[in-house]
């Protein structure tokens, strides 16, 4: 079993492609190690590890991020169903700010999408009963998150489905010209 690292043009940014081993019995495979990893993680620690089901295809979830001092990288890895997994380079000092990348991630492709410090993530559904796991860098900090609006049409982000069930909170997140008002000044 492999994992091999795959840079993206947001900086810091990586999706991990993994090999795994089956058969008669099933499939196994490594969802995290340290060692291989190192590179990516330097000094960082994997805090928390988070698990989503998402029931509806097309609900979409995100923008979120935390802020520092709180701010976190998270490896995500879809166990069940598929996802359309976006980041967006919020840090107003990258070369990329504002852009976003997106990756399938599904539990045939085996590959996990690496979310830096600083970028908001969020993913849209793309089968029933999808689920995610995620290893987060930081605790969770509830006056720390923050997010932008999915629809923003700054970003103009290719959902492959209609947008739908967004949660109350994620509806009312600010698109990015009000994000930048609000936390630049």
């Amino acid at each position: 079993m492999t994992m091999q690292l795959i840079s993206l043009d947001i900086p810091e940014a990586f999706i991990i492609k993994q090999t795994s081993f089956t058969d008669q019995r099933g499939q196994f495979s490594r969802l995290f190690c340290q060692k291989t990893l190192a590179p990516i993680l330097a000094q960082r620690e994997v805090k928390q590890v988070n698990f989503s089901r998402t029931t509806a295809q097309g609900t979409v979830r995100g923008l979120h991020y935390q802020h520092s001092p709180a701010a976190e990288m998270k490896f995500i890895r879809c166990i069940q169903g598929a996802v359309w997994d976006v980041m967006v380079d919020l840090r107003p000092n990258s070369p990329t700010f504002l852009q976003w990348h997106a990756e399938e991630l599904s539990q045939e492709n085996n590959t996990m999408i690496v979310i830096p410090e600083g970028c908001g993530h969020g993913f849209q559904a793309l089968a029933a009963e999808s689920e995610l796991i995620y290893f987060h860098t930081a605790f969770y900090s509830e006056t720390a998150e923050a997010g932008v609006h999915v629809q923003d049409p700054d970003l103009a982000i290719d959902w492959p489905l209609p947008v739908n069930n967004l949660s109350v909170r994620d509806a009312t997140l600010p698109t990015v010209e009000k994000w930048l008002k609000d936390s630049l000044g």
